[in-house]
C-alpha cells in the first residue's frame, strides 16, 4: 500500500476503480480523528457509492499513518457545536439544547444512528485497517461486513478511564468474546491484528506493503457476485445477529454510555469524565498523532 498524504478541506476522498469505491479518510494530521464534517462526509460518499449501479464493493481506508484515532475531542476541526442543516439528518439539531439533550441528540445522530445505517448499506463493504483504530475508529470499521489488516494495525477502547462504558456503537460482545471484550473495555490495552484475527474480529491479516493489493484482490472476488445476492446475503446475516440481541443490546448501552456523560457533566464538569484530549492520549501512549483523537 502506497501511503496517501493529503491534508485539504476535503475530510474523505472518494474515487472508482472498476466496480470499487474506495472512501479515504482523510485528516492524516489529526490521525483520522472524526469530526462531524467527517462523519456526515463518509456518509454523503456511502449514500454515492450505493447510488452508483457500477460500483460492487465499497473500501474504506485512512490516509497517513493510521485508519483512525476516533472520535475528535482536540483538535482545531472540532466542529461538536456546529449546526449541519444541509445534510441528511436523523434527529433535530443538537447546538444549544440544554443538559444532556445536547450530547445525547448530537451522538443518536453521528455514532448510533449513522453506524447503524452504514451497516445495514446493500452493498458489501470492507475496512482497510493500518496502524492506529481506535474507539470511535472501531466503530468505522465494525460497521463494515470484513476487516483486511495490516500486520501493523491495532485496536484499542481506552474510553473505560473517562468512565465510559465503551464507544457508541456497541459491538464489542458481538467482535469479540464477551471474556476477551470485558478484557479489552477494562484494560484498554491495545489488541495487534494477530489476536484480532485469531478473536474473529478481522478477516485477514497481510503485509503492510500488500494491503492495498491484497484488499483489491478481495473486493474484486466479491464484485464477481450478482448485486442482489450479495445485498440479500448481507440482510440475512445482519438479521441474524440481530436476533441474537445485538440491536437492543446497544440501544441499551447507548443509555448507560449517556448516564456516564451526565456523571461526568454533574462531577468534573465535561462530558469526558475529566480527560482532555491531551491527557487520554498520553495514558493510551498511542503515539505522536494520535492526541488530537480519542486515543
Amino acid at each position: 500500500m502506497s501511503d496517501i498524504h493529503y491534508e485539504t478541506d476535503t475530510p474523505v476522498l472518494y474515487e472508482t476503480r472498476g466496480a470499487i469505491a474506495w472512501l479515504t479518510l482523510n485528516r492524516p494530521g489529526f490521525a483520522n480523528s472524526q469530526n462531524s464534517q467527517m462523519t456526515y462526509a463518509i456518509d454523503e460518499c456511502l449514500q454515492r457509492a450505493v447510488n452508483d449501479d457500477a460500483v460492487k464493493v465499497i473500501v474504506l481506508r485512512g490516509a497517513g499513518k493510521h485508519f483512525s484515532g476516533g472520535h475528535d475531542i482536540g483538535t482545531p476541526g472540532r466542529d461538536v457545536a456546529k449546526s449541519w442543516p444541509d445534510r441528511r439528518t436523523l434527529w433535530y439539531d443538537h447546538v444549544n439544547k440544554p443538559g444532556a439533550e445536547l450530547a445525547y441528540v448530537r451522538e443518536q445522530e453521528v455514532y448510533l444512528g449513522m453506524c447503524r445505517r452504514w451497516r445495514e448499506l446493500p452493498k458489501p463493504t470492507i475496512a482497510m485497517v493500518h496502524g492506529a483504530c481506535i474507539a470511535g475508529g472501531l466503530m468505522l470499521a465494525w460497521v463494515c461486513d470484513l476487516i483486511v489488516a495490516a500486520d501493523d494495525a491495532y485496536f484499542a477502547d481506552p474510553v473505560v478511564r473517562m468512565g465510559i462504558p465503551g464507544v457508541e456503537y456497541f459491538a464489542h460482545p458481538y467482535e469479540l468474546n464477551p471474556r476477551i471484550a470485558k478484557e479489552f473495555l477494562f484494560t484498554g490495552e491495545r489488541m495487534g491484528a494477530e489476536r484480532a484475527f485469531q478473536m474473529g474480529m478481522v478477516n485477514r491479516v497481510v503485509p503492510r506493503a500488500e494491503l492495498e493489493s491484497s484488499t483489491t484482490a478481495l473486493a474484486e472476488r466479491i464484485a464477481e457476485m450478482p448485486r442482489l445476492g450479495l445485498a440479500l446475503t448481507k440482510q440475512a446475516i445482519n438479521h441474524v445477529e440481530d436476533l441474537q440481541g445485538k440491536r437492543a443490546a446497544m440501544d441499551a448501552v447507548f443509555h448507560m454510555h449517556h448516564f456516564a456523560h451526565a456523571q461526568g457533566q454533574l462531577t468534573v464538569g465535561n462530558n469526558l469524565g475529566g480527560m482532555d484530549a491531551k491527557s487520554m492520549a498520553a495514558a493510551n501512549k498511542a503515539g505522536e498523532t494520535e492526541p488530537k483523537g480519542e486515543g
